[in-house]
């Protein structure tokens, strides 16, 4: 090939590529059908620039547009840039799509809405105030994977601790307990004015999300008349059949 066919090669396979005003699309293997100036509505999202005519865009057997994208909630994004119509339902997976698919205004109106407002205002900006509490689930989860080994059930005991003053007393605590005591996880202190049953809600709340069931009960122990009875342990129960 000579240096101007290839040069020519060149300019061909980069010139814009005309697209048609009816779009069929292949989302993870779903098929969609819409116009071109619905995929094009909001022009800093990825979809728009997708179909701007200047990117090279993979195609299925069938000639279709293809996205390599779990499908199952596209219709909700398609159904937005159609209408501006929310979805009533599974907020938070089109939420994500949306971040995927960077529609801003999509995103700002989900975030607006109750299911994610209290999670993100409320549920979000109490755990960032928790010490290590993401660290600490994830320790959780593995703890309590290491012993399922022929197990019906792994019991990880967990320590909170809602104050500074709370926080003082854990030597104590934890030199009271019977139990191995390199195992126990400990969450807090935090400022907000939310209580322990809240943090152990949220701890439930982001262990079942991933799919585990687990329990949690406080661990009560017998003392002696004079030893002091320590109530910041509980124990976190996974059930695994």
């Amino acid at each position: 090939m000579s240096l101007q066919d290839y040069k020519s090669a060149v300019k061909q396979s980069s010139a814009p590529t005309t697209l048609p005003p009816v779009v069929h699309l292949n989302v993870g293997g779903q098929l969609f059908s819409t116009s071109l100036g619905t995929l094009r509505k909001h022009p800093g999202s990825k979809l728009a620039e997708m179909f701007n005519g200047q990117t090279q865009l993979q195609r299925d057997a069938q000639g279709r547009f293809f996205i390599d994208r779990d499908g199952g909630h596209f219709n909700a994004v398609l159904e937005f840039l159609r209408s501006d119509r929310l979805p009533k339902e599974n907020i938070l997976e089109v939420h994500r799509e949306a971040l995927f698919y960077n529609i801003k205004p999509l995103i700002k109106l989900l975030e607006d809405t109750p299911q994610m407002f209290g999670e993100l205002v409320g549920r979000q900006q109490f755990l960032s105030g928790v010490p290590h509490y993401k660290e600490n689930i994830e320790v959780l989860i593995h703890i309590a994977r290491a012993e399922a080994i022929a197990a019906r059930h792994s019991t990880i005991m967990i320590c909170v601790l809602q104050t500074e003053e709370d926080f003082g007393l854990y030597e104590n605590a934890i030199n009271s307990l019977e139990a191995d005591k390199e195992s126990v996880v400990t969450f807090g202190p935090w400022k907000a004015v939310l209580s322990v049953k809240d943090l152990l809600d949220c701890v439930q709340t982001d262990i079942e999300s991933q799919g585990f069931r687990v329990s949690i009960k406080p661990h009560i122990t017998e003392k002696g008349f004079l030893s002091k009875t320590y109530t910041c342990f509980y124990k976190l129960t996974f059930t695994w059949w």
